[in-house]
Parts: C-alpha cells; structure tokens; sequence
C-alpha cells in the first residue's frame, strides 16, 4: 500500500478548505455565504446580573460595565448588498472600547425591508440580514440589546399589531393602548417573539436563545399610553411577556425599554421628571422596572428634548438630578442594575456646538463611574446613536459619526477604558501596548 495515500487525500481537502477561509477572510463583509461560519467566531461568555452589577458568567463572576451606542439602522442595512456599513459599525464601535449596541429587531408591516410582513409571516431575507448583524457583533466581540417592537409608528410598531387585529375581526379600536391588552394582538407578539427568540441564525447555525453576542432582549421601544387609564394594562403586559421571553429563554437578560419616566403615584422622585407631561404617560419606572422577570432598568436621557427653553447650564443640573434619581432608585429600591440605554443631544439644534453634547455626555459618563466604582447599580450608558460613512440616510438630529469629532471621540474612549479598568481581570496590573487604545488614554 502507498504510504503517501494519506497525503493523497489530505492534501486537496485541506486545500479546499483554504479557499473557503481566504474567500470567507477576504469577502465575508459583501457577501452572506450559506454555510455555517461558527468556526471563526470568538468565544463569549453570556451576560448575568450579580446584585445591582452585571457580571460575564463564565469569567470568574468578573464585573461588566457597559460603555456602548445604539444605531438602530442596522438590520435594514443588512439587506441591501454588501452590507459594509453594518461591519464598519461594529470595527469602528469596538476601536473606541465600546462593548454593548443597541439595534432594532424589528420592522413590521408592508415595506420592501419588513421583517414581519403580517402575523407569524416572516420575510426570509431580512431574517437573514438580522443574522449578519448578530454573526458581525460576535467577529468584533460586541453584545446586542435587541428590541421587539417599537411604541412609534416608525417601522410599524404597536399601531401595525392593532391594524392587523382590527383587519382580521374589525375590533374598530378606540386607541392604540389596545395594542397592551387585547389577547389577539397579545398573541400575534407572543408569536413574533416565539420566532425571534428560537431563530436559528442561518450563518452561524446558531439559535438566538444560545448567542452570547446577544445581550439582552427589549420588549418594547419606548412604552406609553395614550391614555393614564392605561397604566395598569401596561404593567399587566411587561409583567406577562417578562415571563414569556423568560419561558422561552433563560440564559439573556430581559428589560423593558422605558424612559424612565415616574408616574403619578412616584411622588418621592416626580420631581425628576422634565415635566408635569412625563407623568401622564402611563409609564412608571417604579412599578414597570421592579417587575420580578425583568433583570436590569433602563432609561433615556434627552434633556436638549425634553426641556427644550433651558439653557446648557440648566440642561446639566436637570441631566445629573435625572441620573442621580434613577441611580438611587436602582440601588436602593429595585436592588437591579440601571442602564441609560438611549442618551442624546441635538447637534443641529446646537448649532453644532460639539461642547455642548460633550458637557452632556461627560455628565452621563461622570455619573456611570462614580456609580461604578462603587459597585453601584449605574451600569452604563448608551449614546443614541452613531452612523458611519455611507448610512447618512439614517441620520436624525441626534446622530453623529464619532470620529468627526475628536473631542466627543476622546471623551467615548476615555470612558470604555475607564470602565475597563474597574474589572478586576482589566488593565490596572497589566502593561499596555501602544497599539490599545487605552495605552494613550490612561495616561492622559
């Protein structure tokens, strides 16, 4: 027998599987191959709560604290063509130290880039454009909070679910709110999260509840009521489908998507809100965030928005009092970890007076690291949102390219490592190369 046979038959195979790596290496940012890509993801542990701090589960119980953005675009981006603006997202993203994206899973209704083109009826091809977002956040170590379904018209939303119902039994719906209490429509969610959550991902051949980029599940964008009678069908809600995303899977973490708002019966900390408006909203941080199901709280922040007439100085004093309140509220009464997941500013009605969205974000972070440090429940903070040349069209009055701006740049870096070094396993005994991107900053 030839003793070189091995070499025969080795020798083709494992130049065949050359190919496909150099080809997966040097064209996987434009096109989606079929086959399962598993093998060149790095490993990640999944996202736990500890008492009021986040922790890595499979890294010594270590802290995690979230330094992150939000660009809710990327999934529609993914189906067009190469998609390359969804990969330079997550390579720029991860450039700054940034650890956590936040993006929309979701995008209901008739459009040509709809996920869910009516109940339980599902377009294949932008399913696909979610799974490249997810195998892409996983190639550059990021985690994702993906959101359900948006409180806003905006890519369908609650209203789409009510239409739907009203379509298929002509309910002839008074509001919107039906959307938190009729069992159809609740069904028609129930069923959308089912086929999200149990997705198997057709790049990595992962299934959603088994990805460890993922981490945590949104059940809606923004929450409210459209009338203060609501308020109880709201609770109800979050309360149900809590428990339902939590039935289905038990390894992500599960929050609202609030605002943070206080409702009428937080009189203690009302005061916090931007407006006697906030209340009325239907929504409660209190009573929505202390729901046993839900993991951690999370909250926006957009006080360029909210108390439009203020002056910058003004702006700031609310900003800290609103985080403060919020900080407070999660160590001490909700005992759960506080993201501030949305935090914005307007550039445009600025000015574009790049100081003044770098006083607000130097607040926020300030806020997020005293908390930190002190293994508080302030967690971390999102910045809404970033864009990347060639997703221009995304743009809103909030958004930016981040590396435009090199003192919003410094500041974001500056805090990923920061934050980097409360983790214990981090960088305080450990000598940085200069190609770190907190070599320069920690010495700053």
């Amino acid at each position: 027998m030839d003793s070189k046979w091995w070499e025969k038959k080795l020798y083709p195979l494992s130049g065949i599987f050359t190919i496909f790596f150099l080809l997966y290496l040097s064209f996987n940012d434009q096109i989606n191959f079929s086959f399962p890509t598993v093998l060149w993801l790095p490993k990640m542990g999944f996202v736990g709560v500890n008492d009021t701090s986040f922790v890595i589960k499979n890294e010594n119980q270590s802290e995690f604290y979230v330094n992150g953005w939000n660009s809710y675009w990327l999934m529609d981006e993914s189906v067009w063509g190469s998609s390359r603006s969804v990969s330079e997202m997550f390579k720029r993203g991860a450039s700054m130290g940034l650890s956590v994206c936040r993006t929309w899973a979701f995008n209901d209704g008739t459009g040509s880039n709809a996920l869910q083109l009516r109940p339980g009826i599902f377009n294949e091809r932008v399913f696909k454009g979610l799974d490249y977002v997810i195998v892409e956040a996983r190639k550059h170590k990021i985690r994702l909070i993906l959101s359900l379904v948006n409180n806003l018209p905006a890519f369908g939303g609650k209203s789409q679910y009510v239409r739907w119902a009203d379509e298929a039994g002509t309910y002839g719906f008074s509001s919107n709110d039906s959307f938190f209490s009729h069992p159809v429509i609740k069904v028609y969610y129930k069923e959308y999260v089912k086929a999200i959550v149990s997705r198997k991902n057709s790049l990595s051949g992962i299934r959603y509840s088994d990805e460890p980029a993922i981490f945590a599940w949104e059940l809606i964008n923004e929450p409210r009521c459209e009338l203060i009678s609501s308020a109880p069908a709201l609770q109800a809600w979050i309360t149900e489908m809590a428990a339902y995303v939590k039935s289905l899977d038990k390894k992500h973490l599960v929050t609202v998507g609030l605002e943070g708002f206080y409702g009428l019966k937080s009189t203690q900390n009302s005061e916090a809100n931007p407006g006697q408006w906030a209340a009325s909203l239907g929504s409660d941080f209190i009573d929505n965030s202390a729901i046993t199901n839900l993991d951690f709280a999370s909250v926006h922040a957009y006080p360029d928005s909210w108390i439009p007439e203020a002056d910058l100085v003004a702006k700031l004093k609310y900003l800290s009092h609103w985080m403060d309140a919020h900080i407070n509220d999660a160590d001490n009464v909700l005992k759960k970890p506080v993201l501030f997941t949305e935090v914005g500013s307007h550039l445009i009605a600025n000015h574009g007076e790049q100081y003044q969205i770098d006083a607000i974000l130097k607040t926020v972070y300030d806020k997020v690291y005293e908390s930190a440090k002190k293994k508080g429940a302030g967690a971390g903070a999102l910045i809404w949102q970033l864009l990347v040349e060639g997703a221009e069209r995304y743009t809103d009055r909030f958004a930016f390219v981040a590396w435009k701006h090199p003192s919003t740049h410094k500041l974001i870096v500056d805090q990923s490592c920061r934050l980097r070094e409360l983790n214990p396993h981090g960088l305080p005994n450990k000598r940085l190369h200069p190609s770190d991107i907190c070599y320069y900053s920690s010495r700053s």
